[in-house]
């Protein structure tokens, strides 16, 4: 009996669950008598590179992945077979595209499908991909949250934990010097994880790219947390936020295969901000950074993740691609790439989270 063959691959920002995934899509897989899997070293990269790196991925090498963070196959957020890096003779950069390329070498390998673990720019190369003929299921993984049709990815809300975790920590340590305190988290384009645990830590200000802010607003805020000079308050704000007109924080970095903008700075641009609309008390900004990434997956993420490896494995067998697995409470199901990727998942003014912190008095700056 000829084994059919689906390759496992994780793309973009690591996340944690992302070993919980490979675990369940190899646990599933392995109660089939005609199916094996193989992983890809760092994305897609392990086709395109030569020799290949491709590793075999059994029950044996996933015992007790659940609660590992990181991933086991490695990830890049760089290139990728639309836009390969390549070095010119004079030292520049630029990009080929080598996907027709990977098609023929995966026909090669004897891959049947591929299983694609990764966010909006990961499924949109899968999307890319799927309307090349290839056959291709994703998996939706980001700590933003950023992906449509599903109600929550994997990541997000260990990514939430820990922040939430920072915000304890950081109360303490406010009340007792009377500081504001600035606490600048991911997200990107999305104020998913701010507004999560600026809620569940008890943050006054929460500012988030959805809502521009205006400096006066939170100024004001500040101001009724303090009685003279005995007070604190705690601030939260993501990565992508912006004053009213203004842009986001952040650099072209000049990395390689890296497009987008590397979004920080925004606490230390507040904090400067704050100062200067006169805010006399002592500010301190403390920026998460990969620390949100990091680590071991909570609970929620763990069976989260273990339910979309089991499900992609199932749209696989079914021969349903061009799908991706999606939590729609209360179940997992497969959804169109088309519809996940066709706009970013954002907060909206009205969403019931921000009515929610309007209630606990927190500010956004609006």
């Amino acid at each position: 009996m000829a084994l059919k063959r689906v390759m496992v691959l994780t793309g973009g920002g690591d996340c944690p669950g992302l070993n919980a995934v490979i675990r369940g899509i190899v646990k599933r897989a392995s109660q089939e008598k005609d199916w094996e899997v193989i992983g890809c070293i760092e994305s897609f990269n392990g086709v395109l590179r030569e020799p290949t790196e491709i590793v075999v991925l059994d029950e044996k090498t996933v015992e007790g992945l659940h609660m590992q963070g990181g991933t086991i196959l490695g990830t890049t957020n760089k290139g990728g077979p639309f836009a390969w890096p390549v070095k010119n003779a004079d030292g520049s950069w630029t990009t080929v595209d080598r996907s027709d390329e990977m098609l023929r070498k995966l026909q090669y390998m004897g891959v049947d499908a591929v299983i694609n673990i990764g966010g909006d720019g990961s499924q949109r190369i899968s999307l890319g991909l799927y309307e090349k003929g290839l056959n291709i299921v994703g998996v939706p993984k980001t700590i933003d949250n950023d992906l449509s049709m599903t109600d929550y990815t994997f990541g997000f809300q260990t990514a939430v934990q820990i922040c939430t975790d920072a915000i304890d920590k950081l109360v303490t340590t406010a009340a007792s010097h009377n500081r504001v305190f600035i606490l600048e988290v991911m997200g990107r384009d999305a104020g998913w994880i701010a507004l999560h645990s600026a809620i569940a830590g008890g943050a006054d200000v929460c500012i988030i790219p959805e809502i521009p802010y205006n400096v006066e607003k939170i100024k004001e805020k500040i101001e009724t947390r303090y009685n003279k000079r005995r007070g604190y308050c705690v601030c939260v704000v993501a990565e992508g936020a912006k004053p009213v007109g203004g842009g986001v924080t952040g650099t072209v970095t000049g990395e390689i295969g890296y497009q987008h903008i590397k979004l920080g700075g925004i606490a230390d641009q507040l904090a400067a901000e704050l100062k200067a609309a006169g805010v006399e008390h002592d500010i301190r900004c403390t920026i998460l950074g990969h620390l949100q990434r990091g680590g071991t997956p909570i609970a929620f993420d763990r069976i989260l993740a273990s339910e979309f490896g089991v499900c992609a494995f199932e749209l696989v067998k079914e021969g349903r691609f061009g799908q991706m697995v999606a939590y729609q409470h209360p179940n997992i199901v497969g959804v169109p790439l088309a519809e996940a990727v066709r706009e970013p998942h954002l907060l909206t003014p009205n969403h019931r989270l921000i009515h929610t912190a309007r209630g606990l008095d927190i500010e956004f700056g609006d």
